[in-house]
């Protein structure tokens, strides 16, 4: 289950730019491949490779001669992002505007986490998200949409192939887990 969130006029640019259904289908398919997953990096980055989503070098680079990188880029669109921790979300953002600022991009898009504790008093997700948003300007300024990802819990197989939900954290293999048990 996901969930897109538009700042400062992102939706425009990309209608302009005629991608709004490009996003919404990228976003789906990136929520359809990693619900359930347990590692998700390289799912992320298959997903947005299948989606036509840049791997060039020069277009993703954040800063001439560094490694830094997006995880994707079409048509001046950046995609960057962790699935795996909403707290990405501030270095997401920098991250994004500096590609802004130096007119490398006119819009982002920003891939976190919607999960959080059922204890929190902060509220929803994107409620979070738009205040967070907000505070940050005007050092945060440029077009961004922000898209929370839900995958839920990992998915494991056993050696018979049956199905269970894992509650391990992402450092932990199963394999190792079953090993420890065994």
């Amino acid at each position: 289950m996901f969930e897109i969130l538009h700042f400062r006029k992102s939706e425009r640019i990309l209608s302009n730019k005629n991608m709004l259904k490009d996003v919404q289908a990228t976003m789906q398919y990136i929520d359809d491949v990693l619900t359930g997953a347990l590692y998700t990096r390289e799912l992320l980055r298959m997903a947005l490779d299948e989606m036509d989503w840049s791997i060039d070098s020069d277009a993703m680079r954040i800063i001439e001669n560094r490694r830094y990188m997006y995880k994707g880029v079409k048509r001046k669109i950046a995609i960057d992002g962790n699935i795996c921790a909403y707290e990405y979300i501030l270095e997401g953002l920098v991250r994004l505007q500096i590609g802004y600022d130096k007119q490398r991009v006119e819009a982002g898009i920003l891939l976190v986490n919607s999960k959080r504790s059922d204890k929190s008093p902060l509220g929803t997700t994107s409620q979070i998200i738009k205040e967070e948003i907000e505070s940050l300007y005007p050092t945060i300024h440029l077009p961004v949409a922000v898209c929370l990802f839900n995958t839920g819990d990992p998915i494991l197989y056993d050696e018979e192939g049956n199905t269970y939900v894992a509650s391990v954290s992402k450092n932990d293999h199963p394999a190792t887990e079953k090993a420890a048990q065994g």
